[in-house]
């Protein structure tokens, strides 16, 4: 693995991760895992089986048995739990919640750690979250922590919702993607924080083209 490339991209939900991701994982020709989704997939099995989201030994089995096959169609993520495409249920923000919680338990994260290094493979990986770059990857090659304020994630997210058909508020998912922060900074396992090597961006006052452009640049010799 410490001979295949990777490029690491995490940060805070709204943060843009997602999409300059894909965007690079298409520039390069390299493979993607959005690592978040698995932490959705999981709480949305555990929902579905009736599993306590407190229930860390229960959930660490589930996460060993995970039945799970990511896809990028269209320049979109297409995601299957169990046969059945969730791709657009995993996105609401009760799943991204829920999946928050899960991921605060170490039994889970130690179940998932090694099926989400099973995704570097040739020609390289490029793999979005909020450790990997910490701890998932931390041998990475190229390492980008990107973040922005709470306000302006939240005005992204509703508008990604309303293209969905979602009703949401402002007001609200600023609450929730506070609360969420809050909860990913401070737990005691894969806390969210910059590697000590990566490039931070704040993409408050920036597009994702200037995003793309600036990762763009700490890749240029591949």
């Amino acid at each position: 693995m410490n001979n295949i490339p990777v490029l690491t991209i995490d940060g805070p939900s709204g943060s843009g991760k997602g999409t300059v991701a894909q965007l690079m994982a298409k520039k390069l020709g390299w493979h993607y895992l959005d690592s978040g989704a698995i932490y959705r997939v999981l709480a949305q099995a555990a929902i579905k089986h009736n599993i306590d989201l407190r229930d860390e030994t229960k959930l660490a089995e589930r996460a060993h048995n995970l039945d799970l096959i990511f896809s990028l169609e269209h320049n979109e993520l297409k995601v299957l739990l169990e046969g059945e495409n969730v791709s657009t249920l995993i996105r609401s923000e009760h799943a991204g919640n829920a999946a928050s919680k899960v991921a605060c338990l170490p039994l889970v994260r130690a179940a998932l750690l090694d099926r989400q290094r099973y995704f570097c493979e040739l020609p390289g990986l490029v793999t979005d979250g909020r450790d990997m770059g910490t701890v998932v990857f931390p041998h990475a090659e190229y390492k980008v922590f990107l973040t922005a304020s709470a306000e302006v994630r939240a005005e992204r997210r509703y508008k990604q919702l309303k293209e969905k058909g979602i009703e949401s508020k402002i007001s609200d998912l600023i609450t929730e993607i506070s609360e969420r922060d809050n909860r990913d900074s401070q737990r005691e396992v894969a806390p969210l924080r910059p590697a000590s090597d990566a490039l931070v961006l704040d993409s408050t006052a920036m597009g994702i083209e200037a995003v793309f452009e600036h990762v763009s640049a700490l890749c240029t010799e591949v």
